[in-house]
This record gives structure tokens, C-alpha cells and sequence, in this order.
């Protein structure tokens, strides 16, 4: 199945891209999509658990992923 990604900030720049289309087999799970896109060359330093949301809304670990979806990693904001 196919999924959509969509990288902010500082994950764009590792990436290279704001987006990428991959992949994945069925019942893939944020956790596991997480080390999927690990692999994904200068995406290596992506946090173990990123902060990830999918079809627009936050997603746990365990949410697993259906086709055509929407993931976007988002990194940490500072504020002040």
C-alpha cells in the first residue's frame, strides 16, 4: 500500500524534500513506519519517537497506517 509523507522544518532539510510517496506493506504502524523512513538516506537521525500525525490529527505508536494516508513528522518546537 501507498502512503503519503510530508516532512517540516528540520526533517525537510534531512530529507531533502518536503514530501515522498513510499510503499509500505499492510498493517504497517506508526512505529513501524518510523523505521522505514530511518532508512530513508539523511532521515537517519529522525528521533526513535518523533512526533508524527497522520490524516492531520496526532497519531500514537500503535496507529496503524491504511492506504492513501497522510503522515506528516513533525519536529519539536521550541517556544518561549
Amino acid at each position: 500500500m501507498f502512503i503519503d509523507l510530508l516532512f517540516f522544518a528540520l526533517y525537510k532539510e534531512l530529507a531533502g524534500t518536503d514530501s515522498k510517496r513510499i510503499e509500505v506493506p499492510p498493517s504497517t504502524t506508526v512505529a513501524d513506519l518510523v523505521q522505514i523512513v530511518r532508512a530513508i538516506p539523511g532521515l537517519e537521525r529522525l528521533p526513535e519517537d518523533p512526533v508524527v500525525a497522520v490524516n492531520q490529527e496526532y497519531a500514537a505508536p500503535e496507529v496503524v497506517l491504511e492506504e492513501d494516508d497522510e503522515v506528516a513528522f513533525l519536529p519539536p518546537v521550541a517556544g518561549g
